[in-house]
């Protein structure tokens, strides 16, 4: 398999004696398996050659290669700017090493994250409430092409529940309007989900359509010089809407906005009406249902079920009397 990827002699005898040459070739057929591409692979396994020989230096095993581990690797590059990585930036190394220790938990290399990692639960999901989600998306200028254009996009990434690199990236080709109104999304591990969209949102994406730049770009959303939009524009753009919307709804001030709140307003949407979590995994692409457990933790709703089922302990009341002490010396005042 390595041999596939890699032809020089000298890269594949290194690759092959390194600490995890035997897990390697099982890797890359697991990387084919998610469904990225040839030179993902590449960059992923020289990546993860780069994190066993910093692991190999550390002194540790393959048993090793934990999220501990994982981590210690990550501090050390944020602090020792000088700590060798493969070409690209850190952010791809990292990437490439969580990739690899994940497919040391799913065969049972090494124990999996709840074993090594914190007790705690993580910190609850935010999203937008109904009135903060209607506010922003009734901000944007409907008498302007960009004013039709944000809330197209708006509209879009809430009700599609879409990550930004899949909303930015969504192709004219996969917006279909007729007879059902749905969008075909292209998600992470290049695996692809259809999805029905209101009326209401097709409404805003036909206007979009209609005063669109007649561009050579393929993607739906295009930015003021018709090129595609970016992750930094779209982001520019809600915020600046979040920021008008705050006017009429003040509590718009207390959040961090970002994107990623789009999608779990929508998540927790979905799951608030249908109580499903295999739907919610469904409808965000989701690889794994550990991943869409968070929203169970966020609904209050259960809880709330749960502590009227119970019947409080019968305290004994009392009343708080005024000493007739009190009284006098307050009346002497």
């Amino acid at each position: 398999m390595l041999i596939t990827y890699f032809k020089d002699p000298r890269t594949l005898a290194r690759y092959r004696s390194g600490l995890a040459n035997i897990y390697l070739e099982d890797f890359i057929t697991w990387l084919e398996s998610q469904g990225y591409r040839r030179f993902m692979i590449r960059r992923h396994v020289r990546g993860v050659v780069h994190f066993t020989d910093w692991a190999e230096a550390e002194g540790l095993a393959v048993g090793d290669l934990d999220r501990g581990a994982l981590n210690r690797l990550c501090s050390q590059l944020e602090e020792r700017k000088s700590l060798r990585y493969p070409s690209g930036n850190r952010r791809y190394f990292c990437h490439s090493a969580c990739l690899f220790v994940n497919f040391l938990e799913a065969i049972g290399a090494v124990e999996p994250y709840p074993a090594h990692g914190s007790t705690q639960d993580p910190a609850l999901l935010l999203e937008f409430r109904i009135a903060e989600m209607e506010a922003v998306l009734n901000a944007p200028d409907l008498c302007t092409r960009s004013g039709i254009r944000d809330r197209a996009m708006l509209h879009l990434g809430f009700a599609a529940g879409l990550r930004v690199s899949e909303l930015t990236g969504l192709l004219l080709t996969g917006v279909s309007l007729q007879p059902t109104p749905t969008v075909s999304v292209m998600g992470k591990g290049r695996k692809q989900r259809s999805l029905p969209l209101w009326k209401q949102t097709a409404a805003d994406i036909r206007a979009w359509l209609a005063v669109r730049d007649q561009s050579s770009a393929p993607e739906l959303f295009l930015n003021a010089c018709g090129r595609p939009m970016t992750r930094v524009g779209f982001t520019y753009l809600l915020r600046k809407h979040a920021n008008t919307a705050a006017k009429s709804c003040p509590s718009l001030l207390e959040k961090q906005v970002s994107p990623h709140l789009l999608r779990h307003t929508c998540a927790m949407m979905i799951f608030q009406a249908t109580g499903d979590l295999r739907k919610v995994s469904l409808w965000l692409g989701h690889a794994h249902m550990q991943t869409t457990e968070i929203y169970l933790r966020a609904d209050p709703t259960e809880k709330i079920e749960a502590i009227e089922r119970v019947t409080p302990p019968a305290l004994r009341r009392g009343r708080f009397t005024v000493p007739d002490k009190l009284i006098a010396s307050l009346r002497g005042a």
